[in-house]
Parts: structure tokens; sequence; C-alpha cells
């Protein structure tokens, strides 16, 4: 009996009594179906026939829990607030990803009462003619008051690499230091190139001259000698890691690389390379450039788990690997296709919002499972807080996935997920092709409703329709009605006015016909 219950309390006990690392990859417009194995797991299709290369990412969904229903915003700031707040990002009025541009701060305006000194003060796309809805402002940044990762995650170490997009466009106290993450290098932006980035990210004079304060943008750090962003990042992940193997205090490293995000811009070796092979065209797939940025991905995932077992830390380290939004469908030509999922970045259809996510941790949970859970972009806080016997800030909307990485199988609780992103937006829906209206969206258990704000609502039941082929809000009426309301009301609460579209009074109901007759359904 004293043998049983040894064995009993070893079986209950955890595997790593010390508090693990955290190395997180947070992808930059990744298509859920760039992954070769998310490629393989969603369609019929060979190996030897797919564009990609992808060996790194797919070994690790091979090792690791892939998740097929995981998802993330359709735009990369909201989502990376989600992540690092754990708050569904229209909360905090992050509802759009913006260029440089003005804000009450930067210009040295007051705000509005109650506005953000962050919130810019328009943000339009070049669309021809008058629209019903006038978009919507977005906060540019979080406040480093809120319980970010550094801050929930006390006893870790904590390490930013990579784009950061939530400063405010260069507000010094805004970058990712103020929320105690220590800037190996970062640019706090949307975008950057992919050679000869140095200059920019050490930027120290302010876009506009009213801006005051100290203006900081990014830190480019020290030389690597890499003359490729993707590779030049990769080696200072590895570096990081690496001066680990030694220190008994447990490590975080937030990595968020550039990469796939446009400038599309790769070595010229790899570009002609993918130029060359025999599978371009491969599920619509012309890229050569996009699929050399891709590889070269790829392998600076493969030189990250290198080195944590080089350093002997692999077994106390969960990595984890997702992406921001979804794949981008919208450029010319083409950065990438997300099938057989409708739509794509900037979208709220499932080919928009839906991205790969991936955990893995040696010998502690079973490799190579999918979980078919619902999860979302705020889930990854609670988690990692209770990974590391943290706990999560109690005013969150994400949900730990500790439960479904213990068992991949388990359906998980019924979830309910909003969207939101109140702008008249250049990409074109992929049913009429006409510029986007503002749109939102929730979806509660297997179904989810999309409010075109032009005065359409879509519902789809996402678990035996995912591809979004079958509109069923004719055929279910009232449960149309139930959702619309369920979202009306929620956004109502929470997010607010000056983050929601307002009609524009100048533009008679009458005459906005396209792509179909105008209805506010406010």
């Amino acid at each position: 009996m004293k043998f049983l219950s040894i064995f009993l309390f070893a079986l209950s006990s955890p595997l790593h009594a010390d508090p693990p690392n955290i190395v997180f990859i947070l992808a930059d417009d990744l298509g859920i179906t760039d992954i070769n194995a998310y490629a393989r797991h969603f369609n019929d299709v060979k190996t030897e026939d797919i564009f990609y290369e992808t060996p790194h990412l797919d070994k690790l969904v091979a090792d690791g829990i892939a998740f097929s229903q995981s998802y993330a915003n359709q735009l990369c700031s909201p989502t990376r607030a989600a992540i690092l707040t754990g708050r569904i990002a229209s909360t905090l009025g992050v509802t759009t990803a913006t260029p440089y541009t003005q804000t009450y701060f930067n210009q040295c305006q007051t705000p509005p009462e109650g506005f953000n000194p962050h919130d810019v003060l328009a943000h339009k796309d070049p669309i021809k003619g008058k629209r019903p809805w006038i978009n919507a402002t977005s906060n540019t940044s979080i406040d480093p008051a809120l319980p970010t990762w550094p801050k929930v995650l006390k006893n870790h170490d904590c390490a930013f690499l990579g784009k950061w997009h939530l400063g405010g466009h260069g507000v010094y106290d805004l970058q990712p230091a103020a929320h105690g993450f220590e800037e190996l290098a970062y640019y706090d932006s949307g975008a950057s190139s992919f050679f000869k980035w140095q200059v920019a990210w050490n930027k120290s004079k302010p876009v506009f001259s009213t801006q005051p304060g100290e203006f900081r943008v990014g830190k480019a750090g020290e030389p690597t000698c890499e003359d490729y962003l993707t590779n030049d990042e990769k080696v200072r992940a590895v570096r990081y890691i690496e001066s680990w193997k030694d220190n008994k205090k447990p490590f975080v490293l937030y990595y968020a690389p550039f990469a796939v995000h446009s400038p599309f811009q790769a070595p010229p070796a790899d570009v002609k390379y993918f130029a060359d092979k025999k599978q371009i065209g491969h599920l619509g797939r012309n890229n050569a450039t996009y699929a050399a940025m891709l590889k070269n991905l790829d392998d600076a995932v493969g030189a990250i788990r290198a080195s944590l077992e080089k350093s002997g830390l692999a077994e106390n380290t969960i990595l984890i690997f997702t992406s921001d939004n979804g794949g981008v469908t919208y450029t010319e030509p083409a950065a990438t296709t997300n099938p057989p999922f409708k739509g794509g970045k900037a979208m709220l259809y499932e080919g928009g919002v839906r991205v790969p996510t991936i955990v893995y941790q040696p010998n502690r949970f079973a490799g190579g499972k999918w979980s078919n859970a619902v999860v979302d972009c705020t889930d990854f806080l609670p988690t990692v807080a209770e990974l590391t016997g943290n706990p999560a800030p109690q005013k969150i909307d994400g949900k730990s996935m500790l439960p479904l990485l213990k068992d991949p199988s388990s359906p998980g609780p019924e979830r309910t997920l909003i969207w939101h992103y109140p702008y008249n937006v250049i990409v074109k829906h992929p049913d009429n092709g006409q510029p986007l209206s503002p749109h939102s969206g929730i979806r509660v258990g297997d179904h989810k409703l999309i409010w075109d704000w032009h005065g359409k609502l879509s519902l789809y039941n996402i678990s035996k329709d995912p591809y979004e082929k079958q509109d069923l809000a004719e055929q279910m009426p009232e449960l149309t009605t139930k959702l619309h309301t369920q979202l009306k009301t929620w956004l109502k609460d929470n997010v607010a006015p000056r983050y929601m579209p307002k009609r524009d009074q100048t533009v008679p109901a009458e005459s906005a016909t396209d792509p179909f007759p105008f209805k506010d359904l406010r």
C-alpha cells in the first residue's frame, strides 16, 4: 500500500517542479494553411505537390499540440493587444492597425473629453465615392499600467524581440520597456524593410515635429552581421536563449518577427529557388518571394528549437507558435491563399481570423495531437500564467488552455468570441468585390454571425460549414436576431462610442445602393 501511495502521488505531481521558460513566437500575416502540416490537415493534398516549405513548423506540429480552431483578430495590432492583456482588443479601443498617422498626442492637441491622447484623429482608405458610415477612431497603444506579461509572470525575466506596433507611434513611455520587457531589438511599426532596416529602427527624430516628449520608435541592437531581417532576429533569439543555459531564473522570450508581412523581400537566391520550383501555382500560390520569406521564418523556428536542445533548456521550456491574423489575399500579386477557408486578412471570415497555433513542451504534453476546441488570442495570457504558477488578472476575457493541453481530445467549454472592425477599407469583399464596409462578428458555440454594417447579417454553422459556404440567416431568423442582439448589446456595453462607426447623414440611405441597398441595423 505504501508503494502504491507513492506511485499515485508521483502521477499527480507536476513533471516540472521549476517554473518553465516560455518562448512565444508570433508570426505576422501567416495564413492558417501556410504551414504545410495545416495545409494537409484541411486539404486533400500530397506533400510532394505543396509549393511552400515549412519542415521545422511541420515538425513542431508533429511533436506538439496543434489547434485547428484558434482565433485571432482581423489585423495585427488588435491581436497583439489581446495577447498581451488577455482582453478583447476593442474594449481597449485598439480596433485596427494604423500606419504612422496623426494622434492627439503627436499633434500636441488636447483630446476631447473621455478620449485617449493616442487615439488617431482620422483613419481612412482611399475609397471612391461616399459611404454611409464614417470610420471610427482607434487607440494606437496599450496602457503600461495594465497587467501585461512581465507584470503577470513576476518570477520570469521577460525579453521582447521584433514587431511592437502598440506604442502610439514612437511614444517613449509606451514602448516594450514600459511594460517590463528587456528590449533586445524591436520596431514600433506595422511593417519594416527586410534589408537595411537599422536606420529606421534607430530613428530618434519624431515623424511629426509637434510631438512632445522623447521619441523612441525602436532599437536595432548591436550588429549581428546578418543583412536579412528575419535572420538577424533569429540570431538574436538564439543568443538570448543560449545566454540562459546556466541561469537558474526562468525567462520569457516574446519573439514577434516581421515575417511574413509586406514588403515582400527575401534573399535573391531563395526567391530564385522558389520561382523555379515545379510546384509553383499549387493551391493558387505563385508568390516566390513570399515562399522564400516563409522558408526563412521556418528556419528561424528550427534554429530556436535547436538552441533550446543545445542549451539543455528544451524540457523545461514551453514553445508557443501562432499568427496575428489570416493570410493576405488582397495584394498584387497575392501574398498567399487560405484554402479551403473563405477570405483573408482584414475580413471576419475564417480565412481572416482563424490562425495556426501550436504548443510544445517535451515530456509534459502528448505530442502529435490535434485539438478541435475553440481557443482565442485572449487565451495566451491566462495560459502562460497558469503554466508558470501565477494568478491571471481578474478582468480578462481569455481562458487558460491548460485543460486542452492536458487532454487535446476535449471539446472545451462553449466560447463566445467577438470581433469588431469599424472601418470602410479598400480590401475587396470576397462575395461582391466591393470595398469592405464596417463589420462586427460574434461566435457562440457552433454558430457565427457577421454583421456587415451596410445592412446584411450572415449566419454560419462553423462546426458543419467551416468554409462558410452556406449562409443560414434566412433559414434561421430567430437565431440570427438573437445573436445580432447579443452582439449589439455587447458592443454598447463594452466599446466606447468613438470606436464605433457613425452614420454619415450627408449620404441618404437611398443613394447607398452598392453592393446592395443600405439598411441601418443598429
